[in-house]
């Protein structure tokens, strides 16, 4: 084995070459060698394993610490539901990046690792932010009950909640990549120069967003006016509904028979549509009848003071019978009857029609609505016109509010069940609010417009 490393030696001896003689390196070297690459590869590793380590150690003392908070925090225990996994994503890329700063030396791998663990920290921050804000959203809304007959302000809250939680994931999403962006050195050249340009760009971004802008301000103005919160009772293009989920470019009504109508922001801004839970969620609801002129309308408005207490869907405000129009050879009867919400107020009307059908059948068939066609003969010239034919009458025609009954004994009706804007506290009321602003606003708005003629 010596002769192995010695012939070379000799062969290459300063007489034969002149050099000096290159010792080779010898077993400790090699294995020097070898320990210090297995050192650089292991203790980086090491370190990142460290940092990890610590990093989860850091992440589980603090749920811990929050955890026992939210024994007495409903918020706490959504913070520790929610930013668990985020927190912990945030703290292992901070771990790992500490552990190569302090492990290894400045290399090209290095920087290319350490330009991965930014834009994963970039990306973990924004998810930490965004379960942050929807903590805070849910604690928002966790104070206002909508399981409550009174539940509007919960309702307007809840809407509004709703398109910020749309907006805060859009603006942290925006800020994340253009945080990304600009971890490259490109990019920062580039969002340089769009910020000198900044006034074309808008402005064509403008144009070519237009719709989409619109969208996004109207649902914006949906949310903040209180034009229509979720829940609301709202008729769209002759579509009953209900308002089931409000974004930032379309809001969801969810009609009657189980279809979702998707309708952009702008239309509840430009078109006009009926809300039925604006201020109140009580609604008052016709039903009306085209009947012939011999219905005796004071038997049918009692019974539908009947059919009005037979039922629970009536909420005992308004119940009145009226004959609102007797044109055209019919006599138009309108029900008004009142509930409490509408679903109770349609299954209200459909009982008051069914009723009041049946009973025209069974006790007022002259009521029904006919056709009537009469042939008159010519009388002669210069003849003398017959006399009318006697009517048959059984005695006296009751009194107003009263009519004979089958054993010609005379009922009563209740008068005061006709009126709507008469003749009760409520309807006093009901009337003053539809009466106009008062005769002062009117003079002074001629008042006004004399002058703007002068």
């Amino acid at each position: 084995m010596r002769s192995l490393f010695t012939a070379p030696a000799r062969a290459a001896s300063p007489s034969v070459t002149g050099a000096s003689p290159t010792p080779s390196p010898g077993p400790a070297a090699a294995v020097e060698e070898t320990a210090r690459e297995v050192a650089d590869v292991l203790v980086p590793a090491l370190a990142v394993v460290g940092g990890i380590v610590v990093a989860f150690v850091v992440a589980t003392l603090v749920s811990a610490i929050v955890r026992r908070a939210a024994r007495r925090s409903t918020v706490a225990s959504d913070l520790t539901r929610r930013s668990r996994t985020a927190l912990r994503a945030v703290l292992v890329v901070i771990g790992v990046w500490v552990a190569l700063l302090l492990s290894t030396e400045d290399a090209e791998w290095r920087r290319a690792v350490v330009h991965l663990l930014q834009i994963l920290l970039i990306v973990a921050v924004a998810w930490l932010v965004g379960t942050l804000a929807f903590v805070l959203e849910d604690a928002a809304v966790a104070r206002y009950r909508v399981d409550v007959a009174d539940n509007r302000h919960a309702r307007r809250v809840r809407t509004q909640v709703q398109v910020l939680r749309r907006l805060t994931v859009a603006v942290i999403v925006v800020c994340a990549i253009a945080g990304v962006a600009l971890t490259f050195p490109g990019a920062r050249a580039f969002g340089a120069s769009i910020l000198a340009s900044a006034g074309l760009i808008s402005i064509v971004a403008g144009l070519a967003a237009q719709s989409s802008l619109a969208n996004v301000f109207a649902g914006i103005q949906l949310a903040f006016t209180d034009a229509i919160r979720v829940d609301d009772v709202v008729v769209v293009d002759a579509q009953w509904g209900r308002i089931e989920e409000i974004t930032l470019t379309y809001v969801v009504v969810h009609a009657w028979d189980d279809r979702r109508l998707i309708l952009p922001s702008t239309f509840f801004t430009t078109t006009p549509f009926e809300n039925w839970t604006r201020r109140a969620a009580d609604l008052l609801g016709t039903v009306e009848l085209d009947l012939d002129w011999q219905v005796p309308v004071e038997p049918m408005r009692a019974e539908l003071v009947r059919l009005l207490e037979s039922t629970d869907l009536w909420d005992r405000r308004v119940g009145i019978l009226q004959v609102t129009d007797a044109v055209g050879g019919v006599v138009r009867v309108r029900a008004l009857a009142s509930a409490a919400d509408a679903p109770s107020l349609f299954d209200l009307r459909c009982h008051v029609r069914e009723g009041l059908v049946g009973w025209l059948q069974r006790e007022a068939p002259e009521g029904l609505p006919r056709n009537r066609w009469e042939t008159v003969a010519a009388a002669p010239p210069g003849a003398p016109a017959a006399p009318p034919e006697p009517r048959p009458t059984t005695g006296a025609l009751p009194a107003p509010g009263r009519w004979a009954g089958p054993d010609d004994t005379v009922q009563v009706a209740p008068t005061s069940d006709s009126r709507l804007f008469t003749g009760s506290i409520d309807a006093i009321e009901r009337s003053q609010a539809f009466r106009g602003p008062g005769q002062d606003v009117i003079d002074e708005r001629e008042q006004h417009a004399d002058d703007e003629r002068r």
